[in-house]
């Protein structure tokens, strides 16, 4: 592992994701060297939502109706959340000192049709957070690729292309993110980056989770593990269409909510929540692996909060006997804070006047800067623009010192 030294541009990233259980918060320092990135993690935390906020975030979502009025309210209480959080990880992860803050905020809507994504809304006001900390803030990092045609997602396949080309030479390898949604990130040896949603990963199973325990989750897998898989429900839910299409493409909980999963149960026997829990996590499992064999993958490394199920992680491995397991961590970035670090590195290379997308990944029709940029309390002073393109990044170990 490369180590990291000297001053670098030191930030904080935030993210709340498709499950809403709360704001993943890291900090990290970054340095450039020609081509390549340098990203040195000083820690993560998790920072929940309080009660109030979470259910209403919930309730906002659809098939609920939400008003003009929820939305505004919800942007101003999700930021000022955002504010609190980033404050914490700036005096708690990295000593009191930073120099700007990326927020990818809180997705409540992404607008697909007909497989084209026309628009996506991420709550929590940059200027809450700028106000908080008195730092420049990027946020709003996913619309300009939407604008150019892309999908604004995965976004995670910007670290990833950069993270793992030089890991692919042994085979083709992927990065799996499990959180609400599960997205891959395929990265060959050489030629094209691919990325795109798979499908569901944690939000029907956190669904039915909460309606037969009040819980959050499923913990530990523990009822899945007790079910037996209902191979008529899955043979069902493997019908929708979503699955066939091909990338890029892109989903959330707009399409895989309560009364999804309700109109997939009507008609059947029914159904017990833990046999239920154990159908949605091979759902889970059986689409990801799909994928893994549609890119004869060698390697598949794992990250979200899906990686903490040994439900669904022995599910994966049992669909992909012949694909290596492991962890975001087994490779330096932690599986817990790994969307957090991704935000870092896209709010770094906004700030640094380097493109952030991966249009193979998202579909755009080209190389963009992303996201809006909210000034802190002095006056805006950006960076000479980063001369060169960046084709790598490495994880160095960090000194603590500037």
């Amino acid at each position: 592992m490369t180590v990291f030294s000297g001053t670098g541009v030191r930030v904080i990233g935030l993210i709340s994701g498709t499950s809403i259980d709360g704001i993943d918060v890291a900090a990290a320092e970054l340095r450039a060297h020609g081509d390549t990135v340098e990203l040195a993690p000083l820690g993560q935390l998790e920072v929940p939502y309080p009660g109030p906020l979470r259910d209403a975030l919930l309730a906002a979502l659809p098939p609920n109706p939400c008003s003009a009025e929820q939305l505004t309210k919800l942007d101003t209480l999700v930021g000022q959340a955002f504010g609190e959080a980033a404050a914490r990880g700036i005096e708690e992860l990295a000593g009191g000192e930073a120099d700007v803050v990326a927020s990818l905020g809180q997705t409540v809507f992404h607008w697909v049709e007909d497989g084209t994504a026309r628009g996506t809304l991420q709550l929590g006001n940059p200027a809450w957070i700028a106000e908080r900390t008195g730092l420049p803030v990027v946020a709003d990092l996913r619309v300009r690729d939407v604008a150019a045609g892309g999908h604004g997602a995965p976004l995670a396949s910007t670290l990833d292309a950069l993270w793992l080309r030089e890991m692919a030479d042994s085979g083709p390898i992927a990065a799996l993110n499990i959180g609400g949604i599960a997205n891959i990130t395929v990265v060959p040896a050489d030629g094209d980056v691919l990325a795109y949603d798979t499908g569901p990963g944690n939000a029907l199973m956190d669904l039915v989770a909460h309606r037969a325990t009040g819980r959050r989750a499923d913990i530990d897998g523990a009822l899945a593990l007790r079910g037996d898989i209902r191979p008529d429900l899955l043979a069902k839910l493997l019908l929708d269409p979503y699955y066939a299409a091909a990338p890029p493409k892109s989903t959330g909980k707009e399409l895989f909510h309560g009364t999804y999963l309700d109109t997939a149960l009507d008609g059947l026997p029914p159904v017990g929540a833990e046999d239920l829990l154990a159908t949605l996590t091979e759902l889970t499992a059986v689409t990801i692996a799909a994928e893994c064999r549609r890119h004869a993958i060698a390697t598949l490394i794992v990250s979200g909060g899906g990686a903490d199920n040994p439900a669904l992680m022995a599910a994966l491995a049992r669909n992909l006997p012949g694909t290596a397991l492991k962890t975001s961590d087994d490779h330096g970035l932690p599986r817990a804070g790994k969307e957090a670090y991704l935000t870092i590195l896209l709010g770094w290379l906004t700030w640094s006047g380097v493109p952030g997308n991966l249009p193979s990944a998202t579909g755009a029709r080209g190389d963009r800067l992303l996201g809006n940029i909210t000034p802190g309390a002095g006056s805006l002073r950006l960076p000479a623009p980063h001369a060169s393109t960046v084709t790598r990044l490495r994880v160095a170990a960090a000194t603590g010192e500037r």
